[in-house]
């Protein structure tokens, strides 16, 4: 199996910052059978590298508002993503990126992670942080056993 880590955020925005300290994390330690890509805050410009690798599963990774607990991780599906009530910071709506991913990948899953707060200049709150090494761990070990949302 060849996976992909697709993670998306602004490391200038408080929790908004989790998935590129998630690509920061996954690169240092390295994963066997992960490549990592960080989208930043566009990460339809990294759809060409995604053709270039052509793995098997990709997971997309972002800090977004889902009335949970702060430092919740959860599995969301597509539908939930297109909800009026789920948000995340992204010029382009996630639902447009990971309709083109699943273009190109057999296996698409999305992991949302619960922020505290989201502001220019804040760093990342405890939990959030807690919250991306718990996904880095789960990757290592080759299982992303979250819970699904709601």
């Amino acid at each position: 199996m060849k996976g992909l880590v697709i993670t998306v955020g602004n490391e200038l925005m408080g929790d908004d910052g989790a998935g590129p300290l998630l690509a920061r994390l996954l690169e240092e330690r390295g994963v066997p059978g992960w490549t990592v890509l960080d989208g930043g805050v566009m990460p339809e410009n990294v759809l060409h590298q995604v053709r270039a690798i052509r793995p098997d599963k990709a997971v997309v990774v972002d800090a977004c508002e889902m009335n949970l607990e702060a430092g919740s991780v959860r599995f969301v599906s597509e539908g939930d993503i297109g909800s009026d009530f789920f948000l995340t910071t992204h010029r382009l709506p996630l639902v447009f990126f990971l309709a083109a991913l699943r273009q190109i990948v057999p296996e698409v899953y999305f992991i949302g992670i619960q922020p505290r707060h989201v502001a220019f200049g804040a760093p990342i709150s405890p939990e959030v942080r807690r919250a991306v090494e718990r996904v880095r761990r789960r990757l290592e070990e080759g299982r992303l056993d979250f819970p699904r949302y709601p």
